[in-house]
């Protein structure tokens, strides 16, 4: 098998014949007659698994999972990667948002620059002045928390080695973030610029994108936590220059010292302490608690000819 074009589908009914045509014309130029269509079904509320496993039934080229619930997108996209046996492996969102056709522009910088991976980076990221200014503000932020080189406004799009899908899926994680992984797992990637359109409204929404955020905080960086520890280091460090201060007035200058003062060298230092224990054993506990969930992406079924 030549290529695998893998992609997700939630509320994706309107697109998925379409894309369809389309994904299967470009890989019949890339690849003759040796690739499949892995559609994967991240339990989309409308007909889309209906008209995939149809699909399916008349081109023995698309192989459809179907998982047992909403597991999420990234984790439906590696869920597919799993089932990819191309040589290659084009990713790519199935709402026409990103052109099926970018596969052959991929393929040809692949082959020139010798890469493991293309994929696309907006010249313009998509929406209006909100959206992206918030995304700009979002990739200043998550650079500053996250120790990674990671590429500013990328989609989906990207044709994949094999060598380095296996990489890819050695990261076991559950709580993945997956264009994090797509970065850690090295190998030479090289960017290709492209636009991306607006088909349909984001499902994106402002819960999803903080919670998308803090997902992505806590499962790459440690720097909250050593942020929290290095505030409870100042705290207690202020508090013991000033317990010296009192105790100095006290011992020397014969100051008398105020009742609350005692109280709130106490407060201080104490809570200076505290604040300084939680942050050393929040950090161990983020990382025993990222390793511990092993909660699996559970499949339905899975409908291909070519398979059964």
């Amino acid at each position: 098998m030549k290529l695998s074009i893998v992609t997700t589908l939630f509320k994706s009914a309107p697109y998925i014949v379409e894309f369809h045509k389309r994904a299967s014309d470009a890989a019949r130029q890339l690849a003759g007659d040796e690739y499949e269509i892995i559609f994967v079904n991240d339990g989309s509320p409308d007909n889309s698994i209906d008209i995939a496993v149809h699909l399916s039934e008349i081109d023995n080229r698309v192989v459809v999972v179907d998982l047992s619930r909403n597991f999420g997108h990234h984790k439906a996209m590696m869920t597919g990667l799993e089932h990819a046996i191309g040589e290659r492996v084009y990713l790519i969102d199935s709402d026409l948002e990103e052109d099926p056709e970018w596969l052959l522009n991929f393929s040809d910088q692949m082959a020139i620059e010798k890469c493991d991976v293309v994929y696309g980076v907006q010249k313009t990221r998509k929406g209006g002045w909100f959206e992206r200014w918030s995304g700009h503000l979002y990739y200043r932020i998550f650079n500053w928390f996250v120790d990674l080189e990671h590429p500013i406004n990328i989609v989906t799009a990207r044709l994949m080695t094999k060598r380095y899908v296996d990489a890819l899926l050695c990261h076991k994680e559950r709580e993945i973030v997956i264009s994090c992984l797509w970065v850690i797992t090295g190998f030479k990637q090289c960017p290709q610029i492209v636009t991306k359109k607006m088909t349909s409204p984001t499902t994106y929404n402002i819960s999803r994108r903080i919670s998308h955020f803090v997902n992505v905080i806590t499962s790459f960086s440690n720097k909250p936590l050593v942020t929290i520890f290095m505030i409870g280091i100042v705290i207690f460090c202020s508090s013991f220059i000033f317990a010296l201060a009192l105790t100095v007035n006290r011992l020397i200058l014969s100051k008398p010292l105020a009742g609350w003062t005692s109280v709130m060298v106490s407060i201080w230092l104490l809570g200076g302490m505290i604040i300084s224990f939680i942050g050393i054993i929040g950090i161990y506990l983020a990382k025993v608690f990222s390793e511990t969930k092993q909660r699996p992406v559970i499949i339905r079924a899975v409908y291909a000819k070519s398979r059964q």
